[in-house]
């Protein structure tokens, strides 16, 4: 169907504009006339990102944030859904997005619930936005319920950013000293050895074992850097079974310090979403599968659907998730006394507040305390290399003296 871009009176003599399709100029024309406007000027246009926009690809989380906040607000306002949409749609900077929000407006125009047109694109609108829509829409409540879902987004955002800024900076940094001792040992330490040999003097032993690790990377390189990669591949495609990615996060449950925060920040992204799931009055054995699969872990994510058992068979929640041995006894405690006081979806907000913010403080300290023995390894490391290639050079100056 054509779009055109047009122009208007209305009855009160005041300009309109806008843009619609219609099957042709006339049908406009008579569709405008209805809705009280006199049509002046009219534009065949081609409608922006039609063929050009993926429905598949992944939107970024801030994008769906923003839409869900202003689309609340415009709720709220009194305007209607379809045409909040389409005001969101023309505002949209993202192709694809702007594409998948035209198509959602068209689908509800056809008929279609809001919650059922979200369901068609689960790479932009996970579970539990459609689940918590589906709640908004039943409880006559949808622009609280988008309220709530971006409270949520952003905490979960915030929450995400901390945990990655820690594991980012001490991966850098051995990341850039292994490619700094990679330089030496390929272009520097040769230069060193060769001076060497022409002084025909004894080496030491620290110099001896790091010409000896030069010559074996300028030997082999293609072997280490193949072992590397196929290393990490091995890594991943192990991480996709069911067993390797059970082993893989017990391990990381077990770490110092980043096994601790891996178990606080997944507690705060749990508590936090089965909290805004409970208050949007979707049921608990339905918000236990989704809780589960945002745990960010396998062993959090087992002992959740365990607990989601222990719930279908008339249990308490507290029990299985303090036999599971993996959450604080202050989340089991304070689960515990939200479910026999009924008020179990405040408590768990309670508990997301807390370990929000103990991730925080953790995220901080952790990174103030890796600082100095980052400097120590790198000093170690380079500092050896350096000194081992001075070594000669020293015993020969006292040899001179």
């Amino acid at each position: 169907m054509p779009q055109y871009q047009w122009e208007g009176r209305s009855v009160s003599g005041d300009t309109r504009k806008g843009v619609s399709k219609a099957a042709s100029g006339d049908a406009l024309r008579a569709a405008l006339r209805k809705d009280g406007v006199i049509l002046t000027s009219m534009t065949e246009t081609k409608e922006a990102g039609k063929q050009k926009y993926n429905p598949q690809r992944k939107i970024p989380s801030i994008q769906i944030l923003l839409f869900t906040r202003q689309l609340s607000t415009m709720i709220t306002s009194g305007l209607p859904l379809v045409q909040s949409l389409e005001i969101l749609a023309n505002q949209i900077e993202d192709v694809n997005f702007r594409g998948i929000v035209k198509e959602i407006k068209e689908k509800i125009e056809g008929g279609s619930r809001f919650a059922d047109a979200l369901r068609d694109y689960p790479k932009c609108f996970d579970e539990l936005y459609v689940n918590l829509v589906v709640a908004g829409e039943e409880g006559g409540l949808l622009d609280g319920v988008l309220q709530r879902l971006a409270v949520y987004m952003e905490k979960s955002e915030k929450l995400r950013k901390k945990v990655k800024s820690a594991m980012i900076y001490p991966v850098a940094i051995i990341l850039v000293a292994f490619i700094v001792v990679i330089v030496l040992l390929l272009f520097v330490i040769p230069v060193f050895e060769k001076m060497f040999k022409e002084m025909g003097a004894e080496l030491p032993a620290p110099t001896q074992i790091v010409i000896n690790l030069s010559q074996i990377v300028q030997s082999y390189w293609y072997v280490i850097i193949g072992g590397i990669v196929g290393l990490v591949v091995a890594l991943k495609y192990y991480y996709k079974t069911d067993n390797g990615h059970r082993t893989i996060d017990r391990l990381i449950l077990k770490l110092p310090l980043f096994g601790l925060l891996t178990i606080k920040a997944s507690v705060a992204r749990v508590t936090r979403t089965l909290a805004t799931l409970l208050m949007s009055g979707v049921a608990i054995l339905e918000s236990m599968i989704i809780v589960a699969k945002v745990a960010g872990n396998k062993i959090v994510e087992e002992a959740l659907l365990v607990a989601r058992s222990r719930i279908s068979e008339g249990r308490t929640m507290a029990e299985p998730l303090e036999q599971a041995g993996i959450f604080p006894p202050m989340v089991v405690q304070m689960v515990q006394v939200g479910e026999s006081t009924g008020a179990l979806d405040s408590m768990l907000n309670k508990i997301a507040d807390f370990y929000e913010e103990d991730v925080d403080n953790m995220v901080t300290n952790l990174t103030a305390m890796m600082e100095p023995m980052i400097m120590v390894f790198l000093g170690v490391v380079l500092g050896g290399l350096i000194v081992a290639m001075y070594l000669p050079i020293f015993k020969l100056g006292q040899a001179v003296g």
